[in-house]
């Protein structure tokens, strides 16, 4: 069974989109596949699904440990597809012990016999469970923005990560434990993994080469949505820069996904997009990312220099082709009367408030970073 957990440093980033549409486009491709909501507190992935409001999901199970965890998947109205609701109505959902997690987990590896593809859409943030959750695949999916914030996070969520698979490396009681959480104690902001590694090794070997032994077996993948031009798909090499130089980690990028208003349209009629409008240009952006992960070699597979090197080339120049795709859509849909001016007009209108939205950020971005270099100096 191949497990794809698809995460976000930051909300409102399109990850339920991307895995609602994902799970579909796998079913229609003759796998069996289960979707399963792990967004615990704000679960709304049956939404994008267009599944009916869920009487019982996760929430039920962990609540009521009597009761078959069979009893919440539930099936759709997509041949092959199965859904697990998240429950964001049970309080305490969110916040999960370890003994739930645990359960929770042994629980969603016990599929495989039931399953080709578990895909688990997870929340925004770093929560230790969400990490966990993210590790059980060692290539697991992150979603981001070309916004400031939506990049810095989904960067900081890769550290997070990377910290993880540090912590959980090292045994309980070793020296290198005592030293990571002396660090976590003290704030874990400002951790440059290669500088620590050093450390680590200097008074735990064994912990360190345990880490690196997984750290080289990680190879987490990138989407970049919510794209509007060409030029939003450079900041996907950020994130690559950041991850390499900072926490000696590499990623892969599946592509990008662009903008598109009928998202809302499909939303609103309760479908996901590939079934909405598969002839979209988000649509095929989908099934696209989808075919490169099932072409791929299980989670066992690493990627080397050169064919990650190729992902970001290709993903480059998707970004130019779906835009002229793009173009050539909102035209069609004109000249059709799909589309009339005035939701050209609001289109327009939405994306200079985004726009704007996205210099307010990084203005303050910018004034972040001389304050933090006015400090520095002083110091």
């Amino acid at each position: 069974m191949r497990i794809i957990p698809i995460a976000s440093g930051k909300g409102g980033v399109g990850k339920s989109l991307v895995s609602a549409n994902l799970a579909v486009s796998f079913a229609q491709a003759g796998h069996r596949v289960i979707l399963a909501d792990l967004d615990l507190g704000a679960s709304n992935l049956h939404l994008v699904l267009g599944h009916h409001s869920p009487k019982v999901g996760i929430g039920t199970y962990l609540n009521n440990t009597k009761s078959n965890f069979s009893d919440v998947i539930a099936e759709t109205d997509v041949r092959g597809l199965r859904f697990i609701p998240g429950d964001n109505e049970i309080p305490g959902t969110a916040n999960l012990s370890t003994t739930q997690r645990k359960s929770l987990v042994k629980q969603l590896l016990n599929l495989k016999d039931d399953a080709d593809i578990l895909i688990l859409d997870l929340g925004a943030g770093t929560h230790q469970s969400i990490l966990d959750f993210f590790l059980l695949s060692n290539q697991g999916i992150v979603v981001s923005a070309p916004a400031v914030t939506a990049v810095l996070n989904a960067y900081v969520f890769l550290k997070n990560t990377v910290f993880r698979l540090m912590f959980s490396s090292c045994t309980k009681g070793s020296k290198a434990r005592a030293h990571l959480e002396k660090i976590r104690k003290d704030g874990a902001g400002h951790i440059y993994i290669p500088k620590l590694l050093p450390e680590i090794a200097k008074i735990d070997p064994v912990s360190h080469d345990k880490f690196i032994d997984r750290l080289c077996a990680l190879r987490p993948r990138l989407i970049m949505n919510m794209v509007d031009e060409p030029k939003n798909a450079d900041v996907a090499m950020k994130i690559r820069r950041s991850c390499e130089e900072y926490l000696d980690l590499k990623i892969e990028h599946m592509g990008i996904i662009y903008r598109d208003m009928v998202q809302d349209k499909a939303l609103s009629g309760r479908l996901p997009i590939v079934l909405y409008k598969p002839q979209s240009v988000l649509s095929q952006a989908i099934y696209r990312i989808a075919d490169k992960i099932l072409e791929s070699p299980e989670d066992t597979f690493t990627p080397d220099d050169k064919q990650i090197d190729a992902s970001f080339a290709e993903a480059e120049m998707e970004a130019e082709v779906d835009f002229d795709t793009k173009l050539e859509y909102i035209e069609d849909l004109l000249h059709s009367g799909a589309m009339s001016q005035g939701d050209l007009i609001e289109t327009v209108k939405s994306q200079q408030l985004e726009i704007s939205k996205l210099k307010k950020e990084s203005n303050f971005i910018k004034l972040k970073l001389t304050k933090a270099m006015q400090q520095g100096f002083k110091v």
